[in-house]
């Protein structure tokens, strides 16, 4: 089981390498991984079993946060209505709007100990494309927080941090509406 102790934190380099394309179909290797990052962010909304395993509140986890520079990622985001469940191998942002928008409050990351202040800029809407864990493609319309979730998690694949986003010279600068 993946705890917080298998979680890379910022500082560590593989965070800031850009990741390799997994060959579809998935390997074994790579699908096992996925099983477990898909279990610990169940494991992390579940109030018992975070507190028992001093796990941190997540809605996604990409590969390179533990330090597997490989492609892929997953995401559990409880919605008001349904719940949004997304793994995806070799994803990538095919069309995106010209709109903006932020998290209101800011973002954090499982890879990040500290609260960092500042809006991220994201698009309101994506089309995202990859593949599932059987090697089908997959293409998605996302908008709102299921499209900004998708991109912080993207940007691990890049090696980027979602404060590297933020324009540091007026880090409350807002980006069309928050959500």
């Amino acid at each position: 089981m993946l705890t917080m102790k298998d979680v890379i934190r910022e500082g560590d380099e593989r965070l800031r390498a850009r990741s390799t394309e997994v060959p579809i179909p998935p390997t074994a290797e790579d699908l096992a991984l996925l099983d477990e990052m898909e279990t610990f962010l169940v494991n992390s909304q579940d109030p018992e079993m975070s507190e028992k395993y001093e796990l941190r509140g997540g809605v996604g986890i990409a590969a390179p946060q533990l330090g597997v520079n490989r492609r892929f990622f997953t995401v559990l985001l409880q919605e008001e209505e349904e719940t949004f469940k997304l793994s995806i191998f070799n994803p990538k942002i095919t069309s995106h709007s010209v709109e903006q928008t932020f998290l209101n409050g800011g973002e954090g990351c499982l890879s990040v100990d500290r609260v960092v202040k500042g809006n991220v800029p994201r698009f309101r809407r994506i089309t995202l494309e990859g593949f599932d864990r059987d090697g089908k493609p997959i293409k998605l319309r996302l908008r709102g927080m299921r499209a900004v979730v998708c991109q912080h998690e993207l940007d691990h694949l890049d090696g980027i941090m979602f404060y590297d986003r933020i324009n540091m010279s007026n880090p409350l600068e807002t980006y069309g509406e928050p959500i």
